[in-house]
């Protein structure tokens, strides 16, 4: 594979990268728990529901709308707030009241998270009390310094880099020494330009799928280093490659 390929768990990578990472930074939503659980679909109808119920759309027009939102500005949350002047408020307690009892507890991923050298935190486009809900159902919290979510972003979503600026100053890290794991690709790019090892989580399966994919289409995915899907193996490998575990 060339420099510039993302390597597999079965590639044997070179976790060389990771024994001078002393920050550690998740994205919460398909990332620290799998796609496949189908949590953010709950999230997902809810948006949608709340742009029919404000702007009184029938909801095949709401959820072009959503969309619309969502592809030019990063969230549907913030097309709401520039195109129709709403508060976050009302929106972020609405569209996360889900249940979140399809989220599992994970154990090791918790183990492996304990064990990753430095500090960890939590890089969201949702909010805080969503954020502390998935990890009370995953088991995990005392392991994160900190939860930077959507409103301590100034509700300025990812990808955008004025929220990774904000992140950066806020926490005091070094991007030279931090690790960023998303399972939205777009969102790497920012980290990587700042320094940062870029790890990208793909849903189940279809990780060799996505390297071949990479490895024809040449410098597109030149901005991660590492694919997996699933996180905890991952640690867990990380863990082994460098001496500082």
């Amino acid at each position: 594979m060339s420099a510039h390929t993302p390597e597999t768990i079965a590639d044997r990578p070179d976790f060389s990268r990771f024994a001078g990472v002393r920050n550690w930074i998740f994205d919460l939503d398909n990332t620290l728990y799998p796609r496949h659980t189908n949590l953010f679909a709950q999230v997902d109808r809810r948006i949608r529901e709340y742009v029919e119920r404000l702007l009184s759309l029938p909801s095949e027009d709401a959820q072009l709308l959503q969309r619309d939102y969502y592809r030019r500005y990063g969230t549907t949350l913030r097309g709401l707030i520039v195109e129709h002047g709403i508060t976050p408020d009302d929106f972020l307690e609405y569209v996360h009241d889900i249940d979140h009892s399809p989220v599992q507890p994970d154990p090791r991923l918790a183990a492996a998270i304990e064990r990753l050298p430095g500090r960890r935190f939590i890089l969201t486009n949702g909010s805080r009390t969503h954020a502390e809900k998935v990890m009370a159902r995953l088991g995990l919290g005392p392991q994160f310094e900190d939860i930077f979510d959507i409103v301590r972003a100034d509700l300025l979503p990812k990808p955008h880099p004025d929220t990774y600026a904000r992140f950066v100053a806020e926490t005091g890290i070094d991007p030279t020494v931090s690790a960023m794991f998303e399972d939205l690709a777009r969102n790497l790019e920012v980290p990587k330009a700042l320094g940062m090892a870029t790890v990208l989580i793909v849903p189940n399966g279809t990780e060799e799928i996505l390297a071949e994919a990479w490895e024809t289409e040449g410098s597109e995915g030149a901005h991660i280093d590492h694919l997996t899907d699933d996180l905890g193996v991952f640690l867990e490998a990380v863990l082994r490659g460098i001496p500082t575990a």
